[in-house]
């Protein structure tokens, strides 16, 4: 075929595609001018999915009358005047492409009115031209209206989904917003329904319980903008769920940068780290996490739709992610706390067991010096919080599994095995931090049979398998032979654990991830398991170990270490209350 110009009706069509994907893409430019104009606040009103109608108004500063017929020609914007201003952007929208897209595409009429204006300017379009130009009366602010979306392109609509998927869509984008811009008074309306309305109080947490619920939000864990600034000039602020809370997906992540609502695997990815080993496997946090920094340091250009951003210090904004959530969720993350009545306080002031809970057989002591020193040992670059478990009184074991113990609130079930995993976690990455984990040689090599990807694992790894306590050796194409294990590996089946390590490799892991995996395997093959008989010391010396711990309440994998029985629920359950 001859090379041609595209007639300007079609080229338009296809700009238009890859700015307006589906209703609520016209909705997300709509609701970005509006923030952009310093809207306090912003209703949306939908019909038919956004196919029929799509109303946006805010009381912004609207457009001046000699600028409105501009603002419709292509690239035509008042955000950047120059190439120099891509490299800076400070606005959600920038490239001008949101109205002639629209246009193109739909049937649309705007109403704006500024502040020093007497009256406001009126325009309509209808297959891209305009039809209609005038005066109307209307308060300060922007109306754009969008009707029979798609009309003139019926291979588009027919690919829409269902008008209840579509809502969602739009319904997800304006809440997205509204959490983004807690001051602004969003209001979502569907097909005549009032179906969100954001107070605008300008306080996060009050449109968290709007959208997620009043009990949600009690629980969620605030990190202050104004105390979460690193020398980089990277400042992280937002709310997040404690361990407790949690769904079973990922939609419940909110990720903004300088406001604008993103999607950026380095970020998700950051968040999700601070809550390894608080977590079950499948299960995800509450976040509204909002990261602002210097425009110069990210690109919000690399995507048509402006959904997916790139920064030019990733590393830096993972760890200005990690730190704060990771801190704020382990200073949260702790067992019941204990109340004392007031008649078993020393005369010291500090609080001692009741008498009943005198007799031999107690782990800890709540005035330890162990205590105390830990607690002064902490400061502000400690990564870990310290969380401390209750006194607790060994009783004995249930089914081989379970060790049960007497509390000053209560009885503690604790589980052997994720105990005993949480201890040898800890310890064993405390080792590799310092590399020095100790290793046990074997008596006679063991002979571990591979598959291709496993050894290929194995060959770009064995300084790291090293460093973990293992002395491997080649031997043939998919076979080797393991000389030393890691020294809590001596009783157990040290092949099987070998080869779980590899099958948790992957190519290129960061090193931090590398030994968080290979901690969190050993210690899960190195603890004792489920059936396994304690006597009341080991039992004791388990429960003592676990209190020494940054994380007593997990083990490594998210699941719990324990259950308590409160007396108030034991009273209950017996008649007593």
């Amino acid at each position: 075929m001859p090379i041609r110009v595209l007639q300007p009706e079609v080229a338009m069509k296809i700009a238009a595609g890859e700015v307006i994907e589906r209703p609520a893409s016209v909705v997300k430019e709509l609701v970005e001018n509006s923030l952009d104009a310093g809207s306090t606040q912003v209703t949306v009103e939908v019909r038919g999915g956004g196919t029929q109608l799509i109303r946006v108004t805010d009381d912004g500063g609207g457009i001046p009358a000699d600028e409105v017929d501009l603002a419709f020609r292509r690239h035509a914007t008042s955000k950047i005047s120059g190439l120099a201003d891509l490299q800076s952007v400070n606005t959600l929208g920038f490239r001008g492409e949101a109205l002639p897209s629209i246009i193109a595409v739909a049937e649309i009429s705007l109403l704006t009115r500024t502040r020093t204006e007497l009256a406001g300017t009126y325009v309509a379009f209808k297959r891209g031209m305009m039809v209609e130009q005038g005066s109307r009366g209307c308060p300060e602010g922007t109306t754009v209206t969008v009707r029979h979306l798609f009309a003139t392109v019926p291979a588009r609509l027919k690919f829409l989904k269902a008008s209840s998927t579509e809502v969602s869509h739009i319904s997800q984008l304006v809440t997205q917003y509204a959490l983004a811009y807690p001051q602004v008074r969003f209001s979502l309306l569907i097909d005549g329904r009032d179906v969100f309305r954001a107070p605008g109080s300008g306080k996060l947490l009050d449109v968290v319980a709007q959208l997620y619920g009043l009990e949600t939000a009690k629980q969620m864990i605030e990190i202050d903008r104004r105390s979460r600034e690193d020398k980089d000039g990277v400042r992280v602020w937002g709310c997040v769920s404690p361990p407790s809370i949690t769904r079973n997906n990922r939609t419940y992540i909110s990720l903004f940068v300088n406001r604008r609502w993103v999607q950026n695997r380095r970020i998700a990815v950051a968040t999700e780290e601070a809550y390894r080993g608080m977590l079950q496997v499948g299960r995800h946090p509450v976040v509204v996490l909002n990261v602002e920094l210097p425009p110069t340091d990210v690109d919000v250009n690399v995507h048509p739709a402006k959904g997916e951003v790139k920064f030019t210090r990733e590393d830096e904004v993972f760890d200005a992610v990690y730190r704060p959530i990771r801190a704020v969720i382990v200073g949260s993350s702790s067992v019941p706390a204990m109340h004392l009545p007031a008649e078993v306080r020393r005369q010291d002031g500090a609080s001692a067991p009741p008498a009943a809970f005198d007799a031999g057989g107690w782990t800890t002591s709540l005035t330890t010096d162990r205590r105390d020193d830990r607690a002064e040992a902490r400061s502000p670059q400690t990564q870990e919080v310290v969380c401390g478990l209750p006194v607790l009184r060994v009783v004995g074991q249930l089914g081989e599994t379970y060790v049960v113990a007497e509390g000053p609130d209560g009885m503690y079930l604790i589980d052997q095995h994720t105990a005993h995993e949480r201890i040898l976690f800890e310890k064993i990455r405390r080792q590799l931090e310092e590399s020095r984990v100790q290793s046990q040689g074997l008596l006679e090599p063991l002979l571990v049979e591979l598959t291709p990807s496993q050894g290929d694992r194995l060959e770009s790894n064995l300084s790291t398998l090293a460093s973990g306590g293992f002395e491997v050796e080649a031997f043939g194409s998919n076979a080797c032979l393991l000389r030393a294990v890691p020294w809590l590996l001596q009783e157990s089946n040290p092949k099987d654990a070998f080869v779980a390590i590899l099958d948790e490799l992957s190519a290129g892991s960061a090193t931090l991830e590398w030994k968080e995996k290979l901690a969190m395997t050993l210690s899960c093959h190195g603890a004792v398991r489920a059936g396994q008989t304690l006597t009341l010391d080991e039992m004791r010396e388990l429960i003592k170990q676990l209190e020494k711990t940054n994380l007593p309440r997990t083990c490594p994998h998210g699941r719990p270490t324990m259950v308590h029985l409160s007396s108030s629920l034991l009273e209950k359950e017996f008649g007593r209350r």
